[in-house]
């Protein structure tokens, strides 16, 4: 292995965890968070804001409290 490829495998790890923990401090706190699924931005956690989706309609949070918009749209 060459040190750049050890320098680069070591900030991808520091950067997994630190997304982990930042995460888990938001679901123990019981906060929503953003994450990136499938090309958009989604609200997932008990308290997610709901998604407005195209049209205007309000949709409300689902089951599980992950908010995210339809295939369809």
């Amino acid at each position: 292995m060459t040190q750049g490829y050890d320098y680069e495998a070591l900030a991808l790890d520091a950067l997994k965890r630190a997304v982990a923990e930042a995460l888990e401090r938001k679901r123990r706190l019981g906060q929503y968070a953003v994450v990136w699924r499938e090309g958009r931005a989604v609200c997932i956690g008990p308290d997610a804001p709901a998604v407005r989706y195209q049209y205007g309609v309000e949709a409300a949070r689902p089951l599980g409290g992950v908010a995210e918009p339809g295939k369809d749209d």
